[in-house]
């Protein structure tokens, strides 16, 4: 199977349908995801919907393309929308959302220890895994606001995009975890006896811990410890309610790539990634694809083509050279010359250009082949090819030409 035979993504579509409520680009580093959800934002925002996208990827390319100085953990309104909707960005704070889930779930005293706890200033500013699970909670609040119809996801580079559906598996081996159960064992057991019992347990393996992380450091976490027992449950099952969201039919995932070795290979893991997890895939975008209008000439055709003009150009310099020498004057041998010259600069001129169309064409059939392989191994996976842009994209306009060629209505083999 071709890409030609390969179904085609509409992605107007899936962006017109009111039952769409959630789309996730992901895939490799590098293949333009950030434009790709802004692009999309802006198109579905132009069509009527009211949109937020939320990037996860820390650049500040969102922000700059949309006209917007700086993007924080609020929603921001785009300017310069044409269309019916509304378009608000965003850019994951995982710190700040932390925050926002201590201060909503714990009373005032609670979340004031906890927020001041050293070691979960720590946990929340750059804990294995804690971005993750942050941006699960910030899709979370974001769905459950009905503030937008819809709300399309910017995800990290390389595989790690995919790290926040193992979020909620992550939290319950963390939170079920022997570490956890024994630093929360004596607040869950009542009466002085139990207390005394496993005060002796506790007191060797604190002393054990406490020569390995430093006094200070185990009473840290001990304290952020008890003040979250209460809240480790509710991170659990909001997690769980996210992930649950994400393979409910309002969500859509497209897999990001140009059509490369190395971005394709990555987009088949996604692929199979999802599958395996149940995440309703929409299909691929496959960037940056190279064309041209005269795909006719083959790239055999046009070297040959610059070869034989190689060889005319040097026959016609001779034969010019000759003819100066026979006419035995210098007017005519002036004339010759530069005539000979002239045909010899255009000879070189023509087939320079058709080595560089040979070369492009060598590309085009090196995506090709790349391409079709992806399409052999997954046959059922729709696609929409977007043309390579002259240059990058920075403001809304970038953005909607973007648009336009990720939507066109042409078949992925055209």
């Amino acid at each position: 199977m071709s890409l030609d035979t390969a179904p085609r993504l509409d992605a107007d579509a899936l962006l017109d349908d009111p039952q769409t409520r959630i789309v996730v680009c992901c895939g490799a580093g590098g293949v333009g995801k950030t434009t790709t959800a802004a692009a999309l934002g802006v198109r579905a925002a132009e069509r009527g919907r009211r949109v937020v996208v939320l990037t996860i990827d820390p650049a500040k390319r969102l922000a700059q393309s949309m006209g917007i100085d700086a993007l924080d953990n609020s929603p921001r309104r785009v300017e310069g929308v044409e269309g019916p909707g509304e378009l608000y960005a965003m850019m994951l704070d995982m710190k700040r959302t932390f925050d926002e889930i201590v201060e909503a779930h714990a009373d005032a005293d609670r979340a004031r220890a906890i927020l001041e706890n050293p070691f979960y200033q720590s946990l929340s500013a750059g804990f294995a895994g804690t971005q993750e699970y942050m941006a699960m909670e910030k899709l979370g609040q974001l769905r459950a606001r009905e503030s937008w119809d819809l709300i399309v996801v910017d995800t990290p580079p390389s595989r790690s995009a995919l790290d926040f559906l193992d979020a909620p598996k992550r939290l319950g081996s963390f939170l079920d975890g022997r570490f956890i159960k024994l630093l929360t064992a004596p607040a869950k057991v009542g009466g002085r006896a139990g207390m005394k019992f496993l005060n002796v347990g506790m007191s060797m393996m604190t002393g054990t811990l406490g020569k390995l992380l430093g006094a200070s450091l185990l009473r840290d976490v001990q304290t952020f410890v008890a003040a979250m027992d209460t809240l480790f449950g509710g991170f659990r099952t909001r997690a769980e309610a996210t992930y649950r969201l994400l393979q409910a039919p309002g969500t859509a995932f497209l897999v990001v790539a140009t059509p490369e070795r190395d971005a394709l290979r990555e987009a088949a893991y996604f692929v199979e990634r999802l599958e395996a997890d149940r995440m309703p895939l929409a299909g691929l975008v496959l960037n940056r694809v190279h064309e041209s209008d005269a795909a006719h000439l083959s790239a055999e055709r046009a070297q040959a083509a610059a070869e034989a003009l190689d060889e005319r150009g040097v026959d016609d310099a001779h034969s010019g050279a000759k003819s100066a020498e026979a006419e035995g004057t210098s007017a005519g041998s002036t004339g010759a010359e530069s005539t000979g010259a002239e045909g010899v600069e255009g000879a070189e001129g023509a087939a320079a250009l058709l080595r560089l169309h040979a070369e492009r064409m060598q590309v085009l059939a090196h995506e090709r082949r790349t391409r079709d392989r992806f399409a052999a191994l997954h046959p059922g996976v729709p696609v929409t090819q977007v043309a390579a842009l002259p240059g990058d994209v920075h403001d809304l306009a970038g953005l909607r030409d973007v648009a336009e060629r990720l939507t066109s209505q042409e078949a992925p083999g055209a």
